[in-house]
């Protein structure tokens, strides 16, 4: 080859460069604009608070297969038009039907003195009936020293008493570490013949409201009552067994009712030019009956509805099909997230992206994403884009419960929200979490974060 022609080349390869170059700044700066436009719409004329009001305030508790979890569906389907869906749908599953039936009570018998005790029962557990359970009650701090001491619980109340891990910056590291004596405790305590499990409440608080969730029975062992304690009572409680024994009264009422019909509560912007293509942006609309669960998972729902709102306010056509998602009964059974995938799957379904917000509606911090390597490297191009208004934070590893069958069943690459955690702990499953304790703009940044990754979801693929 002579030089002139490696010179013509080389100029012709130069030539190609310095155009899509340019084509890729022109379209970074088209798609900063339209971001920012979509920021501006959320942060002026959000209705994201006053659907979180409606929610916990005229609805409130919303467990599966509650009259609660009616009126929050039948809401949900309203907002969903209201916010300008092509169409709205309910999508039928049959979900559990868990009731608490009554207040539920402890108190620690210490010197022949009664001591109240702040309690909730574990959800989906069996409860004591009316008659109090009244037993001795042991202390451990991990199921190693349970297995240890085996021969001392059997006819007792097994205590355990396990705080978070506080070295752990990312605090749903200590809520894993944790839960585990929430979901497996009692089966393991009911193993060495316990009559009772009391449970160190799944928070680093520093109030005394006891924070509920599901516990899982063991179908090789009884099934025994079991509760959740107040941070503060676990301490006190702590403090008794260290002088001596200590007897504790249990009295709860919970039981399960035949399952019933629940609803995926779904709207949807149809695409333009890959319709077939689904990209699916949810939170799931359920909520324990103990609070008015405002950040869990009320947050992620009316986040979900927002972006929906602010893609009509501005006109925008997305080029694939874009499902809003408020998923039934997330909490104690995952009836919903398991219907939506195998819905998808008897429909052979193209889903090629799903994004869940359930982590709090604190102030947005960045993403966690399954996905490819080449997959998670396109998506960290975009991250300046997204960066400015909070999610920061691009990580391997990610996604969400109810979009969770998705990836299995459909290797579907999810993220999930990551707000701020460090506040999340203090109100998950517990009394507080009503929704004075959601920060207006903290909650609208984060659908502004997920409106951005959506629509660079929408406009690029993977």
């Amino acid at each position: 080859m002579n030089i002139p022609t490696v010179i013509r080349r080389f100029q012709q390869a130069l030539l190609l460069f310095v155009v899509m170059a340019c084509f890729s700044a022109a379209a970074q700066t088209n798609d900063s604009v339209f971001i920012r436009r979509l920021a501006d719409e959320i942060l002026l004329r959000s209705s994201a608070y006053e659907n979180l009001r409606v929610l916990t305030k005229q609805i409130g508790p919303r467990l599966a297969g509650s009259s609660g979890m009616v009126k929050a569906e039948q809401w949900g389907a309203a907002a969903l038009q209201r916010a300008g869906a092509d169409c709205t749908w309910m999508q039928q599953c049959m979900v559990p039907h868990w009731v608490r039936g009554g207040q539920d009570r402890a108190r620690a018998v210490v010197n022949e003195k009664s001591i109240s005790l702040d309690v909730v029962a574990l959800g989906n557990s069996i409860g004591t009936g009316p008659k109090e359970l009244v037993a001795s009650v042991m202390e451990v701090r991990s199921f190693e020293e349970l297995q240890q001491r085996q021969q001392e619980a059997k006819g007792k109340i097994v205590f355990y008493n396990y705080p978070f891990n506080a070295t752990l910056v990312r605090t749903f590291q200590a809520y894993g570490d944790a839960s585990k004596f929430r979901g497996q405790g009692p089966s393991q305590a009911a193993r060495y013949g316990a009559l009772g499990v009391v449970v160190r409440s799944m928070s680093h608080s520093t109030d005394n409201h006891p924070h509920t969730g599901a516990t899982r029975y063991d179908s090789l062992y009884n099934k025994i009552p079991a509760v959740a304690i107040g941070l503060q009572d676990a301490d006190r409680l702590s403090g008794y067994i260290a002088q001596g024994n200590v007897q504790v009264g249990l009295r709860t009422l919970g039981q399960f009712l035949p399952d019933t019909i629940g609803h995926n509560v779904i709207g949807e912007l149809r695409g333009t030019e890959f319709p077939e293509e689904i990209i699916t942006v949810g939170g799931h609309l359920d909520s324990w009956d103990n609070c008015e669960g405002a950040h869990d998972d009320g947050a992620g729902c009316v986040q979900t509805i927002e972006i929906l709102r602010a893609f009509k306010a501005l006109g925008y056509a997305p080029k694939r099909t874009i499902r809003f998602v408020l998923f039934a009964n997330e909490e104690n059974g995952l009836r919903g997230g398991s219907k939506y995938a195998e819905e998808a799957k008897r429909k052979s379904e193209k889903h090629v992206f799903a994004l869940e917000s359930d982590a709090g509606g604190f102030t947005p911090r960045g993403f966690g994403f399954t996905a490819t390597d080449a997959q998670f490297q396109k998506i960290a191009q975009w991250q300046p884009l997204i960066a400015p208004y909070g999610c920061s934070e691009f990580s391997k590893g990610g996604g969400g419960a109810d979009i969770g069958p998705l990836n299995r069943s459909f290797n579907t690459p999810l993220a999930g929200l990551q707000p701020d955690s460090q506040r999340y702990f203090d109100y998950h499953h517990a009394r507080s979490d009503v929704f004075e304790a959601v920060n207006k703009r903290e909650l609208e940044l984060g659908a502004v974060n997920m409106a951005a990754l959506i629509y660079l979801i929408d406009r690029y693929g993977l």
